[in-house]
């Protein structure tokens, strides 16, 4: 087995759960899971926006689609039992921070609620052996510090969203304490906090690189609140491989020793600052992409945050094969050939089998 790549035997036939599946990364991972041959079920919403990697790529053709809400604890709880999944990754959240201030009982009852869902779902279905809780780099107490977050640091988060993503990674931690391994569930549970991720198929309100497509093909310039805000930017196939790699790891035999938290982020250099990011994109883009300054009050927002992921390299295989410069222009690709008619899923699972073929940031097999 390939330990940077995720294990095709592995997954070959396994029962997968996704929750939010209909998502911009819970449609890469899903297209990812069936490259490798599982028996995907995926529970989410309909897809938020129009277009939707979860529509273009026709999604629902390939896995066994259900359409539900992580707050409906008797939905989630049904599909689980039917599905009868080895393997569950819950990625399904209000995932946006500005979002979260307009609807913060939305935020909190998805984000935190959903998360007890699913677990209280888990523990009556007796087939699962591993669950991954995706969470947020954002979960930490952001000092504004210039290090970077290890996952021993104190849960926090300002605004609605952070402060929920935290939520759940404390709901996390006491239930695999309460509820699962040592007599309880023998399910292994674990977290994974990524940075801020960029990819083809993402056309997410209020996400820079979306927001900033949209603009330039549009002519116009892309406003942007906080040009100096520092992110763990990465692209989507970076943590999605963590992702994977830790739920492997969790069905060892010593899969107990990993049932944590895990950070999947960027090298530092990867770290940029949002104008840097904005001026690759425009770079790019060609004659007459910019940007300017964004007018008025804001919500708070992070100016400096980012995660060491020094224990998923060290003890999992896992490290980041893209740089930022690298992951820009596979977004950029993405875009431009599907705006020339190219397939979706094509071009989707076409970057996940180059991806694969990195052994590291920059070097092929």
């Amino acid at each position: 087995m390939d330990r940077c790549n995720p294990d095709p035997v592995f997954w070959a036939g396994r029962r997968v759960l996704v929750t939010g599946h209909t998502g911009f990364k819970g449609a890469w991972l899903s297209l990812w899971l069936t490259r490798l041959g599982a028996r995907v079920i995926g529970f989410a919403l309909a897809p938020e926006t129009d277009p939707s990697l979860c529509a273009l790529a026709e999604l629902p053709a390939r896995i066994d689609s259900r359409i539900g809400d992580v707050r409906d604890f008797a939905a989630l709880t049904a599909c689980m039992a039917e599905a009868r999944p080895e393997i569950v990754l819950h990625l399904a959240a209000q995932a946006l921070v500005r979002p979260s201030y307009a609807d913060p009982v939305g935020t909190y009852a998805s984000n935190v609620m959903g998360t007890v869902h699913l677990l209280e779902a888990v523990r009556a279905c007796p087939s699962v052996r591993a669950v991954v809780i995706v969470t947020s780099d954002k979960a930490y107490e952001n000092r504004e510090w210039v290090w970077a977050y290890r996952e021993d640091e104190p849960m926090g988060g300002r605004d609605p969203y952070s402060n929920s993503k935290g939520c759940a990674e404390l709901v996390t931690s006491a239930y695999r304490a309460s509820f699962f391994g040592a007599g309880g569930h023998p399910a292994k549970v674990a977290s994974a906090r990524a940075g801020n991720v960029i990819g083809g198929g993402d056309w997410s309100l209020d996400r820079l690189v979306p927001d900033v497509v949209r603009a330039f093909e549009r002519g116009e310039p892309v406003e942007i609140r906080a040009p100096g805000a520092v992110r763990p930017w990465q692209h989507v196939l970076e943590p999605l491989s963590g992702y994977l790699r830790l739920a492997e790891t969790l069905c060892s035999e010593d899969g107990a020793r990993y049932a944590e938290g895990w950070n999947f982020g960027p090298a530092d250099a990867d770290c940029w600052p949002v104008s840097e990011v904005v001026a690759a994109l425009a770079r790019g883009w060609g004659e007459g992409a910019n940007w300017r300054l964004a007018s008025g009050r804001h919500p708070h927002e992070a100016t400096f945050l980012k995660v060491d992921a020094s224990k998923a390299r060290a003890y999992l295989g896992w490290e980041p094969r893209l740089r930022l410069s690298e992951a820009l222009d596979w977004t950029g690709a993405w875009h431009r050939a599907k705006a020339q008619g190219a397939d979706a899923a094509t071009l989707t699972l076409e970057q996940i089998a180059r991806y694969e073929a990195l052994t590291k940031a920059g070097s092929q097999v």
